[in-house]
């Protein structure tokens, strides 16, 4: 069986270094824009209703495929590669969740981005918190203490005037 995506946008961020960017977008302060291509705005139509947005992508610049990997914040031992949500995957597809700050025809500018400029963008859609929200789902091996990892190191991410990212 053999699957094609073709992408219908491309991310635009400051976040150019590859291994720089926050490592989750709910923790990220960055803004930039997801150009839709011209052929697929007419999917936007509606979108700006919403506050926040699932964006599928695919991580275009992965140096190779595994089926375990140790977690960027966690280098303690290596997990399956399903179980964490490393961009060294057999299918380099990713997931972000962004603020949807205002739509300007094709468009979208977008805050909490945790992907690199040049990005390609396989599907856009809405953020639903009674679809995506499961408030007692267990989280397995990532606690409280890899969280706030995650959270702080993010954080200090910032765009830099020549398209850098650097750690605070």
């Amino acid at each position: 069986m053999n699957v094609e995506f073709v992408p219908i946008g491309v991310v635009h961020s400051g976040l150019c270094t590859p291994g720089a960017p926050p490592i989750q977008s709910r923790f990220s302060r960055c803004k930039g824009t997801v150009e839709v291509f011209p052929e697929y705005a007419a999917g936007l139509k509606n979108l700006e209703g919403f506050s926040h947005l699932i964006l599928i992508c695919h991580f275009n610049r992965s140096k190779k495929q595994a089926l375990s990997e140790k977690p960027l914040m966690d280098g303690s031992m290596e997990h399956g590669i399903f179980a964490t949500r490393h961009f060294n995957r057999p299918n380099p597809i990713g997931i972000g969740y962004v603020a949807l700050e205002r739509i300007e025809g094709n468009i979208l500018h977008v805050r909490g981005l945790d992907l690199l400029d040049g990005t390609p963008i396989l599907d856009i859609k809405p953020y639903i918190p009674a679809f995506d929200s499961i408030p007692d789902a267990k989280t397995g091996w990532v606690t409280e203490d890899h969280l706030s990892k995650l959270a702080e190191a993010s954080a200090q991410v910032q765009e830099t005037p020549d398209g850098a990212a650097r750690h605070a």
